[in-house]
């Protein structure tokens, strides 16, 4: 019930936000996001500081004003209580509680001073929250939020207003909560703000059941508590819906992990989930930057590599204004099976997949795992990148399968994906389910999704784990097989087909034979009929001109 109540409260905060930012004129406005992402990151650790403090000091935990007690230590005892917090909990001081802020709320210049204090919790943990560019930039925990605002007479009330919301009920009681509640949180959270908006780079949101099967596979029970100190790697990250899930399953505090996108709105939402989910140590390893172009991660010079890496990169992107950039002696081995030519009309659709595709490829340890969303098209694809790449998997032994997904398991395009598992450590058979049929069709939106069902979704994971061969829906084949069949991954090329034999008596033979004849003796007639009718309207309408 406690996780029920808070779910809805939350949900309710979020919803008044957004109300607040449409009162305001900011409903739909390119700022909106910043503005209730970071408010509802402001809340988030002012609470987990007041969860900390009073689970420290026994005194803060039974005073009926934490806030004042706080505030009524010496400097020395403040800063030991910080030494002793986790080291994901913000340094804050008194001033900057949220009560504080409501206790002044009717000041002037109040939005002056909400601003001033956001800037002050991010300036004091720069070094904790802060993301960085592939340049080196820090990309700070907050924006001066009130300037959002157009119309500065109307600032001061906007801060008030949202200090009125963020004093109503805490969230001290769900820092107990598991992964599951927070996932919903922060979904409902970023809803209406990571939408795949005319395909721009990267800001795609995974679908929780694609994350989950993803992170269910690379990481099976049998290795969960067992696998640690690993990194896990996203090269277009996106919010992080995948690299939370394959975390979760590894252990929050059993890996680290390293990711670069190219948007900051995405940079920025997936600091939020990372704070959200415990993994604020990963925060210094959030790069915003191009991860084809300017690729950041390097250990010894060199790229680094990875235990684990997810990605669902985007699949086209006009990437000609660098691309002959790309075609250099440094990434030779990088793109091994070549670098897409950039063609004279529609480079919106250059095929920027196979690059990152290559890029995960490269970038795994040896005995490492990746799973990437590709599209369906790629398994069999003939060109010469997408046949290369998949040869080098097959070749080189590096494949564990490929799950073919439904149609419009992503309610935001209408491209057929599939999951494409890499392993060099699996010298077994590669496992290819056809998912396809799978799932439920509803409407979302003004589009059209396929949901899987629970059910569904752990037939396709126990299946691919199990390497269990299925009728119509999963095959287990060699690498030799594979190579046989010109590299292809689709499940479907290597199902049995089947033929159905029934025992019939030349009598009933002869009768099938005779009524096929007659059938077909009917529909010559009927054309013959339909032909000369054409002919005779044809030359009625030639007389009448």
């Amino acid at each position: 019930m406690v996780e029920l109540e808070f779910k809805a409260k939350t949900q309710e905060l979020i919803d008044s936000l957004k109300s607040i930012c449409a009162n305001y004129g900011l409903g739909n406005d390119g700022n909106e996001f910043k503005i209730i992402t970071q408010i509802f990151l402001y809340k988030f650790l002012n609470d987990k500081f007041a969860y900390e403090a009073k689970k420290i000091d026994e005194d803060v935990a039974q005073a009926d004003n934490w806030e004042k007690a706080l505030s009524e230590m010496s400097a020395e005892d403040y800063e030991m209580l910080q030494l002793q917090m986790s080291a994901d909990t913000a340094h804050l001081e008194p001033q900057h509680f949220i009560s504080y802020l409501f206790s002044q709320s009717n000041a002037p210049d109040f939005a002056k001073l909400f601003d001033d204090t956001l800037m002050d919790i991010a300036t004091k943990n720069n070094d904790i929250f802060a993301v960085k560019t592939d340049g080196g930039a820090k990309v700070v925990l907050f924006d001066r939020l009130s300037t959002f605002i157009a119309d500065e007479s109307k600032r001061d009330d906007f801060c008030r207003a949202v200090i009125n919301k963020l004093i109503e009920f805490s969230f001290e009681r769900i820092f107990d909560q598991k992964f599951d509640f927070y996932a919903g949180i922060f979904e409902y959270l970023i809803k209406d703000y990571n939408s795949n908006s005319g395909g721009k780079y990267a800001e795609y949101f995974t679908p929780h059941a694609v994350a989950r099967i993803m992170a269910e596979i690379l990481v099976p029970q049998a290795e969960r508590g067992v696998v640690k100190n690993v990194t896990c790697y996203d090269p277009s990250a996106g919010s992080g819906t995948l690299l939370m899930n394959v975390a979760h399953a590894i252990g929050e505090d059993r890996c680290t992990i390293y990711t670069q996108d190219i948007s900051q709105k995405s940079s920025n939402l997936l600091r939020l989930n990372l704070i959200l989910n415990n993994l604020v140590h990963s925060i210094p390893n959030v790069i915003q930057g191009n991860t084809i172009y300017h690729p950041y991660h390097k250990e010894d010079e060199a790229l680094k590599q990875f235990d684990y890496i997810v990605s669902n990169p985007p699949f086209n992107l006009d990437f000609s204004d660098y691309r002959d950039s790309l075609d250099s002696k440094e990434n030779k081995e990088r793109f091994f099976a070549g670098i897409p030519g950039v063609p004279k009309v529609e480079k919106y659709k250059m095929k920027i997949y196979q690059l990152f595709l290559q890029h995960i490829i490269f970038s795994l340890k040896k005995g490492a795992k990746a799973a990437v969303v590709v599209p369906t098209s790629f398994i069999t694809a003939n060109n010469s990148i997408d046949k290369k790449i998949r040869k080098k998997l097959i070749d080189e032994k590096m494949l564990a399968g490929v799950i073919s997904m439904p149609s419009d398991i992503f309610a935001t395009t209408g491209t057929n994906v599939s999951i494409m598992f890499i392993d060099d450590s699996n010298d077994d058979d590669v496992v290819f389910v056809d998912a396809s049929n799978l799932g439920e069709k509803v409407k979302k939106d003004k589009n059209q999704k396929t949901v899987l069902s629970a059910e569904e979704e752990q037939t396709i994971i126990h299946t691919f784990n199990a390497k269990e061969q299925v009728d119509d829906l999963s095959v287990a084949v060699s690498y030799a097989d594979i190579k046989a069949k010109n590299y292809s991954f689709s499940a479907g090329q290597y199902f049995d087909v089947k033929i159905e034999y029934i025992d019939i008596t030349a009598e009933q033979f002869k009768d099938k034979m005779h009524e096929f004849t007659n059938n077909l003796d009917r529909l010559f007639s009927e054309s013959r009929e339909l032909e000369g009718e054409i002919k005779k309207q044809l030359m009625e309408l030639e007389h009448a001109n």
